[in-house]
């Protein structure tokens, strides 16, 4: 929502918000663009009368500014109709979809084109570093890079968002449950992906990972010719010799047995996986493997994806957007990689529609264990899950104990911040695992930090 007020006001719209609760980075990012954030919702957020509402997926009916929409008769849209209106209906849509890596894995493509010439607008769910920016309007390039969220449009409208933009080609990360608030299950989240492929153009290309038996399912029908990459022998984009150190990744990537070496600054098995579907797109769009490998090494990633916060005495505080227990079980085997003589805290906040339910306890369990010391928070507004359907924390704590590991829940973010300050020393990395603002702790704990210690953060 917030790329798309940005990419409206390029346009030469004039763009208001309202949120409940705004939090950085987007909240800073729209301020930044002179892109007003009332709060809280209120039918005053609406005078004078707009001329057209863009309704976001997490508004319900009950909200105060919607029914005052309704009942004025006020012009409403979703977001992902006004994209394909404004800017992809004119362009060449590019989706990168999935369960993990959407954000991280568009950034990459967008980088990869600009870097090679071919002027291309996008939008991304994060801050892309290297843009200083979640979306960009270029009037010369012919491509629109974007991020496909699986999850559900509008109040109005409860399919997916991706089935909306069109896409002339895809890339394919991964399918599992998620979103347990709107799917009932695996074989729900399946056919959304079946019907995102059966949508892709003869002419286009669907690059998808290879060893993930649901995207096999997913693209059993495609209609388009699709290459898989991952490590797999068969693999049409092949990855191996991996190697990790505290600053650099470097790996290879075989087609049809010709290596082409990349390398970069970010972490993790996972973000090689992202790098190389972005590289096969990009390939089959024209551009070459040295120029890819260019544009990879100067890559600087997301916001919020396994971004350092501070340094503080020797002890590292790390963001990143936790949402599932994949991404959250990626992430710490990616620090690990990276600070293999360090003690690793996961200090996490069951905040996102799929943690604060029960489903996948026992998976987050085992998530949270790959830590040295784990701290769990109190569920983020447990009143909107029905409690059958609730999240556990103390189960999950016991889960974590079980497993051999450290673990207790603390109720908030200033009782984190308070008990785990005292305790954190030199070499310490710290996991803040949320997708919320969690308190604001990514703040309150390196101030914290601070004034015990007497020293600056860098």
């Amino acid at each position: 929502m917030a790329s798309l007020a940005g990419l409206l006001k390029q346009r030469g719209f004039k763009v208001t918000g309202s949120d409940a609760a705004a939090y950085p980075p987007m909240s800073d990012f729209l301020a930044s663009i002179s892109i007003p954030v009332a709060q809280p919702y209120s039918e005053a957020n609406l005078k004078p009368r707009p001329d057209w509402v863009v309704v976001g997926n997490a508004i319900s009916r009950g909200n105060v500014e919607l029914e005052h929409v309704l009942n004025e008769r006020i012009p409403f849209r979703s977001m992902p109709d006004t994209l394909y209106d404004f800017f992809l209906r004119t362009r060449e849509p590019i989706v990168v979809a999935g369960t993990h890596g959407k954000t991280t894995t568009t950034s990459m493509l967008a980088w990869i084109f600009q870097v090679a010439g071919k002027d291309p607008s996008f939008l991304v769910g994060g801050i892309a570093e290297n843009f200083g920016s979640s979306f960009a309007l270029r009037q010369k390039g012919k491509h629109f890079i974007l991020e496909g969220d699986e999850y559900d449009t509008a109040f109005f409208d409860k399919g997916p968002k991706f089935l909306h933009y069109f896409p002339q080609s895809i890339i394919l990360t991964s399918v599992e449950f998620d979103h347990a608030d709107i799917y009932a299950d695996l074989d729900a989240v399946k056919t959304a992906f079946k019907r995102l492929v059966n949508m892709v153009p003869g002419r286009g290309k669907i690059i998808a990972y290879d060893a993930d038996p649901n995207i096999d399912e997913c693209l059993a029908k495609a209609f388009t010719s699709v290459e898989r990459y991952g490590m797999t022998e068969g693999a049409f984009w092949r990855v191996a010799n991996m190697q990790f150190t505290p600053e650099r990744t470097t790996w290879q990537v075989f087609r049809e047995g010709e290596p082409a070496d990349f390398e970069f600054s970010l972490a993790g098995e996972y973000n090689v996986m992202n790098a190389t579907a972005a590289a096969a797109l990009a390939f089959n769009h024209g551009i070459e493997p040295p120029m890819i490998a260019e544009a990879l090494k100067t890559f600087k990633s997301v916001k919020r994806r396994l971004e350092v916060k501070a340094e503080v005495d020797g002890i590292t505080i790390i963001d990143d957007f936790a949402h599932h227990p994949t991404a959250i079980a990626a992430t710490l085997k990616a620090l690990r990689a990276r600070y293999p003589n360090s003690r690793l805290w996961a200090v996490f906040e069951p905040r996102s529609n799929t943690l604060r339910r029960k489903v996948l306890q026992r998976e987050l369990v085992a998530s949270l264990a790959q830590a040295d010391e784990i701290v769990i928070t109190s569920i983020f507004r447990p009143e909107a899950v029905p409690e059958d359907e609730r999240l556990t924390t103390e189960a999950v704590v016991e889960g974590v104990r079980q497993a051999g590991k450290p673990a207790r829940e603390l109720a908030d973010a200033d009782a984190i911040v308070e008990s785990i300050a005292r305790e954190l020393r030199s070499g310490d990395v710290v996991a803040i695992l949320s997708n919320g603002g969690f308190g604001g702790i990514y703040e309150k704990l390196p101030r914290k930090l601070e004034e015990l210690r007497g020293v600056s953060r860098t």
